[in-house]
């Protein structure tokens, strides 16, 4: 089915040619009849699904010039950033206005640039910002809750209600989220109308993907993960870690082992975090060491490898992740180190998503030698590559 075929406005569907797409996905498919015709949506679909195109090109179709209609909340910045960016694209050939909002930056080009918008993406603190130095919603008549399980994760969910209340009952609202906690189904019934639900493969295709896990001690994982890098590891990479401070050691000592890397979390001025990705896209070359803000709110093309150096907290976070890679046709490897200490989390990460990884034998590396201090995770080994646990790993 064609784009011509969801009865969109020809400035749109012009766009929408120019940016090379094609035929919309299955999220696409099926939302923008139903939103065009009214209807509150709860969607649910995998990274990369196309959800920004599904809730914002009928959106787009509906809003008129001359005042504030759209909302979209987001829960990170750099989330921000590429919705409003994208819906910019789509709207290029019209005289509509999307106004991206987030901290980091200063507020008072963000409060003019408001004034004056049909659209508002933002990130719930610094839109409470705005609405205390007078940002109105009340014409506002469309909402969209962007990866609103992340929102919840992360805290927000309070700032998104106080939002909510300012907002006219009148409205259609549109949730996407990769899951439905019981909190976020009491905020669908408080505040949505009969939505229809959409739900759209969750799992992760495997057919360009390859996974596997290594069996590493703590101490060996950063060894471990340098020789991958300079050995297997083409193009743009992704590094996971659990905590800001573990992204900024690895990051670190990569670099002391002549590696591109960079660390990027929440503590980065968001200036230097838009460079950082900026540059990535142009050199097609590098390694991000990230905690999970950017499993879901980068957008980074061409990523060849995601490496899991800390395990992910929660199941939906390791498909998250696994899915920043083998997209739009290219392949891609997700690899997870497993230290004995992390083995049972991970079983049970693979038993909720249904996954089988098998562990791969660790190949030959040279071991970076750091002060004990200096060790990124857990204290140094005196078994070189597992010796301990290698019975452990044999029978797991």
């Amino acid at each position: 089915m064609p784009f011509s075929a969801l009865h969109l406005p020809a400035p749109l569907l012009k766009a929408v040619h120019e940016l090379g797409y094609t035929a919309p996905t299955r999220i696409q498919a099926q939302a923008i009849p139903l939103i065009l015709a009214g209807k509150d949506i709860i969607g649910q679909s995998q990274t990369g699904s196309g959800k920004t195109a599904a809730f914002g090109l009928p959106m787009l179709a509906k809003i008129v010039p001359g005042r504030l209609q759209g909302l979209i909340l987001t829960p990170t910045r750099e989330l921000c950033i590429q919705v409003s960016d994208a819906l910019r694209g789509f709207a290029k050939h019209t005289r509509l206005r999307i106004t991206p909002v987030f901290g980091g930056v200063g507020i008072g080009p963000q409060i003019q640039a408001a004034r004056f918008a049909e659209v508002i993406v933002a990130t719930p603190g610094r839109l409470l910002d705005l609405m205390e130095r007078g940002l109105r919603l009340s014409t506002v008549t469309y909402l969209v809750l962007d990866e609103a399980d992340r929102m919840l994760d992360m805290g927000f969910i309070d700032d998104v209600e106080r939002i909510i209340r300012q907002i006219p009952k009148q409205r259609q609202t549109l949730l996407f989220s990769a899951t439905l906690s019981p909190r976020l189904q009491s905020l669908v019934h408080k505040h949505m109308h009969a939505p229809v639900t959409i739900q759209t493969e969750l799992r992760v295709d495997t057919s360009l993907l390859t996974e596997r896990a290594y069996p590493v001690e703590m101490s060996d994982k950063l060894s471990l993960l340098a020789h991958l890098l300079k050995h297997e590891t083409p193009g743009v990479a992704i590094v996971f870690c659990r905590t800001r401070h573990g992204c900024d050691k690895v990051a670190k000592r990569l670099r002391a082992q002549h590696i591109d890397a960079t660390a990027i979390h929440g503590g980065l001025a968001q200036n230097k975090r838009t460079r950082v990705i900026e540059s990535l896209h142009q050199s097609k070359l590098g390694v991000l060491v990230a905690t999970d803000v950017a499993s879901r709110g980068l957008h980074i093309e061409n990523i060849s490898h995601v490496y899991n150096y800390d395990i992910p907290g929660t199941p939906d976070d390791y498909v998250h992740r696994i899915g920043r890679t083998a997209r739009a046709g290219a392949k891609g490897d997700a690899v997870t180190f497993v230290s004995p200490q992390e083995a049972h989390d991970f079983k049970n990460i693979l038993r909720t998503v249904k996954r089988e990884v098998l562990f791969s034998p660790l190949p030959k590396f040279e071991r970076i030698v750091l002060p004990p201090s200096q060790f990124v995770h857990g204290k140094p080994s005196h078994h070189p590559q597992g010796g301990k646990h290698r019975k452990f790993w044999k029978r797991h």
